[in-house]
């Protein structure tokens, strides 16, 4: 009996998958948007007792943890929100948005930190893109001014954490991130050093951050003296030589956003190579979600990390614009196997559970068994993004 209950198991999860697959993908984009858009609704809900506050994501109870505004994840939930409102096109999404970014805005003097990116142009940029309220242009730029001051000249870039032992100016990928920041700080002040920085950091990065193979390495820390590199090393990753997952995908997204933005061709081409590394990694599984790291011990029973799949998804769908057909189709067909997965019950959601978020599955930090296997923030935000950017092809 008990072979056969087995046996039937894997017949409905068979089942389930192939009729996942099979659905048109418009209808899993739509409806998981809609899905979003009412799970998204009810996290609002909640944090309108907790002002000040943003989500951050769920402990081993299920209770919900917080942050305040100064964590480097604060803008993501804000900006999920004003994505589902450009979708839904309904004023409590609207209104929950702006009252939520509206907590971030003393971090535009903050020049501690180089998430800016993150924390005011998710949610203030998206803000100023679908409400244009003009006082969301001078948090904006005040920010922009804010990061440029962590721009290390001598290094080359823009200085990630503050030092430690053996790490001087410690610069980690995840900096790439927060450049458009800076271009959409340049088109719209006519300041050309928000340009001039943006491009070292991304021409410095490349020199330094990458290995032969187009993977990179999470931390270099520079001699603040010299500016030459003083050690490669990692701080979330598996080993300093193994390609970190969502290091991997913020590099993707990062010179794909350059590119747009500059139209400097060896940012392109840094994105394909970082995007061919990535689709034909041996050990990229079949449904397209990375393991926390591509190198992580105990494979294929290792943590898959949406976060770092959702990421993927975006920068994949949107460097599809910028090359030939073949790759097009490759890059699409990539993201469409990622969105049908992230979409599944493997990795979705059901109402009211999941802490309100959407996905599950994340890895932030394995090695210091930080929210691990965890919903996340930004694996919510990339994924949203992903489905509002392939809706729009």
């Amino acid at each position: 009996m008990r072979s056969i209950f087995n046996l039937t198991a894997s017949v409905l999860i068979l089942f389930f998958t192939s009729c996942q697959n099979e659905k048109p993908i418009d209808e899993i984009i739509e409806s998981s948007l809609a899905f979003a858009s009412e799970q998204y609704t009810a996290m609002a809900e909640v944090m309108k007792d907790k002002p000040g506050l943003l989500p951050r994501t769920i402990d081993t109870t299920g209770t919900l943890v917080t942050s305040n505004t100064g964590w480097w994840t604060s803008g993501f939930v804000p900006g999920s929100l004003w994505y589902l409102y450009e979708y839904t096109k309904d004023e409590r999404l609207r209104n929950y948005a702006a009252a939520m970014t509206s907590y971030i805005e003393k971090e535009k003097f903050n020049k501690g930190t180089h998430d800016l990116g993150f924390m005011l142009y998710c949610s203030f940029g998206n803000g100023l893109r679908l409400k244009n309220d003009t006082s969301y242009r001078e948090v904006l730029l005040t920010g922009a001014r804010s990061l440029s001051t962590r721009f290390r000249p001598n290094v080359g870039c823009i200085q990630s954490w503050g030092s430690r032992k053996g790490w001087q100016c410690p610069v980690i990928i995840d900096n790439m991130m927060n450049l458009e920041f800076l271009m959409w700080a340049f088109k719209n002040s006519g300041d050309s050093s928000f340009y001039k920085i943006a491009v070292t950091h991304s021409d410095t990065t490349i020199k330094n951050h990458f290995r032969p193979d187009y993977s990179t390495w999470h931390v270099v820390s520079y001699d603040t003296i010299s500016g030459k590199v003083e050690t490669k090393q990692t701080a979330q990753g598996a080993a300093d030589g193994s390609a970190w997952a969502r290091g991997q995908s913020w590099g993707l997204y990062g010179y794909t956003v350059m590119y747009r933005e500059t139209g400097l061709q060896r940012y392109l081409d840094q994105a394909v190579h970082i995007a061919d590394f990535l689709l034909n990694h041996p050990n990229l599984p079949e449904d397209k979600i990375p393991y926390w790291d591509y190198d992580a011990p105990g494979i294929p029973d290792a943590k898959r990390d949406a976060s770092a799949g959702a990421i993927m998804a975006s920068a994949l769908i949107e460097l599809s614009g910028f090359v030939d057909q073949v790759k097009k189709q490759e890059y699409l067909g990539v993201a469409e196997k990622q969105i049908r997965t992230l979409a599944s019950p493997e990795y979705m959601a059901k109402y009211g559970e999941n802490g309100n978020f959407i996905l599950k599955h994340s890895v932030g930090s394995l090695p210091a068994n930080s929210e691990v296997d965890v919903p996340l923030t930004y694996a919510d935000y990339y994924f949203i993004e992903a489905l509002l950017r392939y809706r729009q092809l």
